[in-house]
């Protein structure tokens, strides 16, 4: 079977140029798609970032836009196809989702707005967006990136938006189908990102590991390659299935 089973394929991964989502756009790149990488501040990383998926064959191209909001996501769209002459996007990645836990009682509701525009409403829209042209291509693949924050009680509205992407990528997978196949992926703590939470949680990181059967945080490039494989042939059957990549933080024990 050939690993580069997204030949042609025309790939958009929002919040692509850093962290997991540069991991995200590899991992299709390396598997034959043409990649967008989606920025919104640093330039200069998602160049360098698509440089180096070049050398690799392929036609990748960075694209600035707020993956955040409802216009802003329908915005990035619609530069996405102009760059690319109206070619049908036939791969998302719905990566951008900023992390907020602010308890409920303290949130402001602009605090509120944000994260779930960032993490729900984008991708609904997106979704209705980019369904016409998928069906018409005949094939499409959406992978929404939830979180193991989705099982959490304690992250607030983080926890409340990426629980209701599940659900989301659910009702999608209903909707969408045969053409379109919906998935998700929810990785726990990341090791590369260690740090970031943190700054949240002093205690989170030794937590998590001390409570996960594999004894190690996942990394970048294993929750990526799940992704990726989700657009590929060994889940052609497979629609409105949540993936946890975490090394089974997420399964409850006493």
């Amino acid at each position: 079977m050939s690993r580069r089973f997204l030949e042609g394929k025309a790939a958009l991964v929002t919040a692509g140029s850093r962290n997991l989502g540069a991991e995200l756009a590899a991992a299709l790149a390396n598997r034959g798609a043409d990649v967008a990488v989606n920025y919104r501040e640093s330039v200069e990383v998602a160049e360098a970032l698509v440089d180096s998926l070049s050398t690799g064959g392929g036609t990748h191209f960075a694209v600035a836009g707020d993956a955040g909001t409802p216009q802003g996501m329908r915005s990035l769209l619609a530069e996405v196809r102009s760059v690319w002459g109206g070619r049908a996007i036939q791969v998302l990645v719905n990566n951008y989702g900023p992390f907020a836990m602010t308890p409920f009682a303290e949130m402001p509701e602009d605090e509120w707005d944000r994260i779930w525009n960032a993490n729900v409403k984008a991708a609904f829209v997106a979704a209705q967006e980019l369904a016409p042209e998928m069906r018409s291509a005949g094939w499409g693949r959406l992978v929404n990136v939830s979180a193991g924050s989705a099982y959490l009680r304690n992250h607030s509205i983080y926890t409340l938006a990426k629980s209701s992407l599940i659900t989301l990528t659910e009702s999608l997978a209903v909707e969408l189908g045969p053409e379109i196949t919906v998935n998700a992926i929810t990785p726990g703590q990341i090791a590369e990102s260690a740090e970031d939470i943190a700054e949240f949680d002093p205690s989170f990181v030794d937590r998590a590991i001390a409570r996960t059967p594999l004894g190690r945080l996942v990394t970048r490039a294993e929750v990526a390659a799940i992704a990726a494989e989700l657009c590929g042939p060994l889940f052609a059957g497979v629609t409105g299935a949540t993936i946890p990549v975490d090394g089974g933080w997420h399964l409850p024990r006493f």
